[in-house]
């Protein structure tokens, strides 16, 4: 039975290890998924999602993620939580309710203490320092505040053919607070159906969401294109609309996943992802935007280095 997993960033890497681990067990698509973005969200070493997460301009950390299962379209949201750790965990359990299933702020806070999902704090020691010196170096004028905005967005395909998306991030760092990007909307930061295939946005969610391009992904592979292609016809044209009408375009990268097992990237700036499959181990990639709309791809190694 073919199984596979994709996700954004090296960071990852950890993370769909333990999905692959529970997917060649003939595990399910959704606790895999979510136990992938968790192993990330726990990682303070990982200054853009979940625990040591970069703080807003106030100082606090504010997480926005999502979760979909492709078998049903049974989605839950969250964003500007507060207090959570897992907050992939607490957009799983709205994704089960058929109302209320995307919170915000003070909303989310208070369902995810409900469910027993809240921590002390989430600010580490050294997101602090790091707040307090970009926040001086901002405040003299020497870098601009939104530095940093690495979202973990996954995909998961088990051997039965279910299939689940999930993204967490903690936005941009030294944002305003409430600011929300693309990561906790449907269409744009995410989306899955187990007939077809799913994708997830990493990058400025404030471009990313002028696309819906998770959507538009999953569309096109509806209509009989390829993972990559879908990608490439999706997100090149996109950018350079973006650039031609509203004069510039923000990081922009996009994974896919058929539920055939094939996979698909595309990006405009220089992106890494991880992919592990029935007949792949857990792999790092590099991709690189290429002339004519298209991905050139290569292995950076096993994620250990």
């Amino acid at each position: 039975m073919t199984w596979a997993t994709i996700a954004t960033w090296q960071m990852a890497y950890g993370g769909v290890g333990k999905a692959a681990e529970i997917l060649r067990k003939q595990g399910a698509a959704a606790d895999a998924l979510e136990e992938l973005i968790k192993t990330v969200e726990a990682d303070p070493a990982y200054t853009s999602v979940g625990y040591g997460g970069l703080p807003n301009d106030q100082g606090v950390v504010e997480c926005d993620a999502a979760f979909m299962d492709g078998d049903t379209l049974a989605q839950g949201a969250v964003a500007g939580i507060r207090g959570v750790m897992h907050a992939v965990s607490v957009a799983r359990a709205l994704s089960r309710q058929h109302v209320n299933s995307f919170l915000v702020g003070e909303g989310a806070s208070n369902f995810a203490r409900e469910q027993g999902l809240s921590v002390p704090s989430m600010l580490t020691q050294q997101a602090e320092s790091t707040w307090r010196e970009r926040k001086d170096q901002v405040d003299r004028g020497l870098i601009t505040p939104y530095d940093g905005h690495d979202t973990v967005g996954a995909l998961t395909l088990s051997g039965s053919g279910s299939m689940a998306a999930a993204t967490s991030t903690s936005g941009l760092f030294m944002k305003r607070p409430g600011r929300i990007g693309d990561s906790a909307l449907s269409g744009s930061g995410y989306y899955v159906d187990s007939e077809v295939g799913g994708a997830a946005a990493t990058g400025l969610g404030e471009d990313i969401m002028k696309g819906c391009l998770s959507y538009e992904i999953v569309r096109q592979m509806a209509e009989g294109a390829s993972p990559q292609e879908a990608c490439d016809r999706a997100v090149y044209p996109f950018i350079a609309k973006l650039r031609r009408r509203y004069g510039k375009a923000g990081a922009c990268s996009l994974i896919a996943l058929d539920n055939r097992g094939r996979w698909g990237v595309a990006s405009n700036v220089e992106f890494t992802f991880c992919i592990a499959s029935s007949d792949h181990a857990p792999q790092v990639m590099l991709a690189n935007p290429a002339p004519r709309g298209s991905t050139l791809f290569e292995p950076v190694g096993d994620g250990r280095d």
